[in-house]
């Protein structure tokens, strides 16, 4: 039996095993957001495949993407993350990861990152109802309104398209396709 599914993901099994059981479920832990912004973040300028094949290495080298401990990289830990072919060693995402660490610390002083980020969905998720991969935006004003809120507070690398990006990936917006096996199982 042939499963449909979105065709972004082609036939890359790690890409197919990434739409089938983590795109679009909806997330709602704190640290958890943070990770996958940071991960978008590092996207920016290229495929999200080319993050998955890397994600372990980012755990790996990143203190498994822990907001606390990233907030507290010091100019020679940056350096040392600039050697390490496990990330994207790309200086400005570098930084940006730290300072959006210490940006979510200040944010959870406050509150809840998932609650902000959330609001912009009015705290549940968007049913989309596509049929075909053209007509999915590659923002929305939801996304403009995040990226906008985000920077204020701090953040870097979360411009309107990643933050659409962030909120398909985290199940704030079901974009899967009506014809593919997940829409109905994530609406």
């Amino acid at each position: 039996m042939t499963v449909s599914r979105c065709s972004w993901c082609g036939d890359d099994p790690l890409y197919v095993e990434y739409h089938d059981t983590e795109w679009g479920v909806p997330i709602h832990d704190d640290e958890d957001l943070f990770a996958k912004l940071l991960l978008d973040g590092f996207q920016a300028g290229l495929s999200w495949i080319t993050i998955l094949r890397r994600r372990e290495g980012f755990l790996a080298a990143m203190d498994g993407l822990d907001p606390q401990k990233i907030a507290r990289y010091t100019p020679r830990r940056i350096e040392k993350l600039m050697q390490d072919k496990r990330i994207i060693r790309n200086r400005q995402k570098v930084v940006a990861s730290v300072r959006n660490a210490q940006a979510w610390l200040e944010v959870m002083d406050s509150g809840s990152f998932a609650e902000l980020l959330w609001d912009h969905v009015g705290g549940s998720p968007r049913i989309n109802r596509r049929n075909r991969s053209r007509d999915i935006p590659t923002e929305t004003e939801q996304s403009r309104a995040m990226s906008r809120q985000l920077k204020k507070l701090g953040f870097g690398f979360c411009g309107p398209t990643i933050c659409y990006a962030f909120m398909q990936a985290t199940g704030m917006v079901n974009d899967h396709l009506v014809s593919c096996f997940r829409h109905p199982e994530l609406s």
